[in-house]
């Protein structure tokens, strides 16, 4: 498998920094402009570019070390703009946001543990990422269950069905990353202790 390339202005980068603005839009469309509708689109468009921008990279082979950061990150704060967006508009509980962030703070120790020893972080997991396409997917799926009494029943039904699944595979990709942690850092002692 080839190093990824150090390039900064790159198509798929591109589209993850519109990711990233699409972020701010989301939270101003639905928490300040209450433009529903709009902020469903947004939505629905910044889970459909999380596979579009790792599909492009592949496909114009413009994998970059910067793409590998900046799709997890802006994964993660949809994810995270959403659930607080969600749970200040009763879209979602406050035990399923808590249930999330409860994941992603369990990962902040691994992550220190990997920077102790001189990792970055590993590479995002498979089940990571489909867990991230679920959720996702599932977000405008329940803000759409929310704002349109036609398709409400539909969508809640679904919506619901996709979020409990992405939040079981998100736990399990974050049992996936702590093994990986812990792999990489059995390796590092070796390497210490050998003479």
């Amino acid at each position: 498998m080839s190093q990824p390339e150090a390039r900064v202005l790159t198509v798929p980068n591109l589209i993850s920094f519109a990711r990233l603005l699409g972020v701010p839009l989301f939270l101003y469309l639905l928490l300040v402009a209450e433009a529903d509708g709009a902020a469903v689109a947004v939505l629905a468009v910044g889970g459909t570019s999380d596979w579009v921008d790792g599909y492009v990279a592949r496909r114009l082979r413009q994998v970059s070390r910067l793409g590998e950061l900046l799709d997890p990150l802006a994964d993660r704060l949809y994810i995270l703009a959403t659930l607080i967006a969600f749970t200040a508009r009763d879209v979602v509980p406050w035990q399923f946001t808590a249930a999330l962030l409860a994941r992603e703070a369990a990962l902040l120790v691994p992550l220190a543990v990997l920077r102790r020893h001189g990792y970055g972080p590993p590479p995002v997991h498979y089940l990571g990422k489909t867990a991230t396409f679920i959720l996702l997917f599932a977000f405008p799926i329940l803000l759409l269950a929310k704002v349109s009494a036609t398709v409400a029943t539909v969508a809640h039904a679904s919506g619901w069905a996709l979020a409990w699944w992405g939040i079981v595979l998100y736990w399990l990709a974050a049992a996936f990353y702590v093994v990986q942690v812990a792999s990489l850092v059995r390796a590092a002692r070796r390497a210490e202790s050998a003479p």
